[in-house]
């Protein structure tokens, strides 16, 4: 490696801000405390740590690669912008309807969440498009100049426009954008032509105003952000991760941050997604625990499960339902309030239940010592012996363990009571959310291999296949920092999309190869940007359903000109993943294409295959320490092995620890551990 390929993955997560720096010498990584005030302030402590670490000046990064949780958290503390959203007559109170979906059947005080943008600020057009893209209702010029100075007149700093049918036809919402852009050049405009070009006018409105309303506040951090890294000797190029896995310039995240929504997570699946790729995996599911939450996904054939709508800022936090929802490219996960900072409490019924609070990074848990007072799954971990108070975070966080067990009085049990009840309560319910996951997907979970990462994971892991049956969990090198990692291993990519409706009975090829070549040309645009002449590919995916059905499933297809004969190529595939799906088809029922994903991506080095060890010789024993075995339901004498000595061939038996200065594995007494290859641990269960 040269120097020009020195580069650096940033995750700012709920509790920490973790840095991964590759360079000449291998991989230098760190984790900072969020800092909530200024985030970009933690990226440079960050950044300069790991860079001392490595022995490189700062001048000599190449490339910044950063996910954030900023465009989330916005939306969910609704600390956006000023906004006002331009509809078709008619339309104005789409988003406060939504879909009339109940997901709580029986509450009867149920809460909705409430729009971005009240409906004062929700103005009409007298103006209307077919679903095909003809003008039934041409746009008047005098109504778009009388809505500027509406606009004007209401002091916003940002508009979204959604007009209905304007992913068929542009035109409407072009002429009003362009107006609005010439009276006020420094207003912030999103089309919905642009930002969600696709059929279903809730998600596509929703998706266009989620963009402006953080567009400001995106376009101003990012802004910050380099400044501040030019200042500190930082001169190189900043990419983004966007929520699908790819890499985008900063500028086209300051102009479409909506894509952003999932960044930090998706790169945890990218990271999870190379190690699959590296070990022979085809059917593994990737479990992120952080600070503040956890993330399951599943990759299948090296990549991990995507999807093109995703929903933000639930009321009911992790109901689904209960949120936004928004159409833009998204690594398809499901996340539960289980992070180290999860704060336990008793309800009104004295039930224990773990979040969806988090003690976060201020004040964080209660043996931080930083003011905190109520339990979380960090105090529990301690008080149960899995941490080690004097070697959390390579010693530079030392842990306090009274102030753990005073925080666990609070929930009227022993301290040993309230921890264990604590750790094992939030592993149920990630064992719980897993299962759930694999089923919605046509999947049996017992045929997976996990790969765990994140600062939580490995903690939890090993429990976690206890309960559901995985016979192998692999910890990946650098699982604290699994998602700044994997910002490094990601592609550039953009995905375009194109609503256009077509029942197979009357396909167009030629209306489709027209949309295809127009994708194609807008996705290689964005991902030159980044990668220019680098080899691309190309993912083409169909959303089909049978005729009358409320929802579409993704259909993956071959990129190509399309003839009128391929109908029976593209059903055949149809059928198929709605047979893996649903385990059958439904015959005699007409088929139709609703939206068409095209994503344009650089090509990934081939996975180096990694030797495997099953079993070896003792790994080296640093000391022996107790902590409590769930499975058992009794403390035992665990072996303590430093990660260092856990070369490939070397071998722990369960009950073990494996610890390094970001997290330590635990090995339960049913498991043995094995180093492999490429540093990783395969945790693999004993034979009964």
């Amino acid at each position: 490696m040269s120097n020009s390929e020195i580069r650096v993955g940033v995750d700012i997560g709920g509790t920490f801000t973790d840095v991964a720096l590759v360079h000449p010498g291998g991989l230098s990584t760190c984790k900072v405390l969020t800092n909530y005030s200024q985030p970009e302030q933690a990226i440079l402590d960050g950044i300069v740590k790991a860079a001392d670490q490595a022995g490189v000046a700062l001048g000599e990064i190449a490339q910044v690669i950063h996910g954030t949780t900023l465009v989330t958290n916005a939306l969910i503390e609704r600390r956006g912008a000023k906004t006002a959203f331009i509809t078709t007559e008619g339309f104005r109170d789409v988003i406060e309807m939504r879909s009339e979906n109940r997901f709580e059947q029986y509450d009867l005080n149920l809460n909705l969440p409430k729009p971005l943008v009240p409906r004062q600020h929700r103005f009409t057009l007298n103006e209307r498009m077919g679903a095909d893209g003809e003008v039934l209702l041409a746009l008047d010029p005098a109504e778009v100049d009388k809505m500027v100075e509406t606009i004007r007149a209401g002091g916003f700093e940002a508009v979204a426009v959604g007009l209905m049918h304007a992913y068929a036809n542009d035109s409407h919402e072009v002429a009003m954008g362009e107006a609005l852009r010439t009276a006020m050049p420094d207003l912030s405009i999103s089309l919905s032509s642009v930002i969600s070009p696709q059929m279903r006018e809730l998600p596509r409105f929703n998706t266009v105003i989620a963009n402006a309303y953080v567009q400001p506040q995106v376009a101003d951090y990012l802004g910050r952000l380099v400044s501040r890294l030019r200042e500190t000797g930082v001169m190189a190029p900043v990419f983004m991760l966007h929520s699908g896995g790819g890499l985008i310039s900063v500028e086209t995240a300051a102009e479409q941050p909506v894509r952003l929504l999932e960044s930090g997570p998706a790169g945890g699946a990218i990271f999870a997604a190379d190690f699959a790729r590296a070990h022979g995996l085809d059917k593994v599911l990737s479990f992120d625990m952080g600070g503040t939450t956890a993330k399951i996904c599943l990759i299948e054939e090296g990549a991990p499960k995507t999807a093109n709508t995703f929903e933000v800022a639930r009321t009911y936090r992790f109901k689904k339902g209960s949120g936004m929802t928004v159409s833009t490219p998204v690594v398809e996960m499901v996340e539960i309030g289980a992070g180290g900072g999860s704060i336990a409490s008793v309800d009104s019924m004295g039930r224990l239940q773990v979040g969806p609070r988090s003690a976060a990074s201020e004040p964080g848990p209660a043996c931080y010592g930083r003011g905190g007072t109520e339990p979380t799954v960090t105090d529990a971990n301690l008080l149960l012996g899995r941490l080690d108070p004097d070697n959390f975070a390579g010693g530079a966080i030392p842990l306090h363990t009274a102030e753990s067990e005073k925080a666990a009085a609070k929930l009227n049990l022993s301290a040993g009571d309230a921890a264990f009840g604590i750790t094992e309560l939030v592993d149920e319910n990630m064992a719980n959310a897993a299962r759930v996951h694999t089923v919605e997907n046509g999947r049996d979970i017992e045929h997976f291999t996990m790969i765990a990462f994140g600062g939580g994971a490995p903690l939890h892991a090993c429990r976690q296949c206890e309960k559901l049956g995985i016979k192998a969990l692999i910890i990946p090198p650098g699982a604290g920092v699994g998602s700044a990692i994997g910002f490094l291993k990601a592609p550039f990519s953009f995905e375009a999309t194109r609503g256009l409706f077509q029942r197979m009975d009357e396909f167009d090829a030629g209306a489709v190869n027209t949309a295809l070549i127009e994708m194609e040309a807008e996705a290689r645009a964005f991902v030159d940007e980044g990668a220019k002449g680098a080899d691309t590919e190309i993912r083409l995916t169909a959303q089909m359903r049978y005729s009358g059905q409320g929802w579409e499933i993704p259909v993956v297809l071959p990129h190509k000109q399309f003839e009128d004969s391929d109908v029976s190529l593209i059903l055949a595939a149809f059928e198929n993943a709605y047979r893996t799906l649903f385990g059958r088809v439904i015959d005699g029922l007409a088929v139709e294409i609703t939206n068409w994903l095209l994503t344009v991506s650089t090509v990934l080095p081939a996975a180096e295959p990694v030797v495997g060890h099953q079993s070896g010789s003792a790994a080296e024993v640093a000391r022996t320490r107790e902590f409590f075995d769930a499975a058992l339901r009794k403390s035992v004498e665990a072996r303590e092995v430093e990660r260092v000595h856990m070369t490939p061939g070397m071998a722990v038996e369960g009950p073990a620890i494996i610890v390094e200065s970001e997290t330590s594995t635990i090995v339960t007494s049913g498991y043995r551990a094995v180093g492999q290859g490429d540093g990783s641990l395969l945790l693999l269960a004993k034979e009964a």
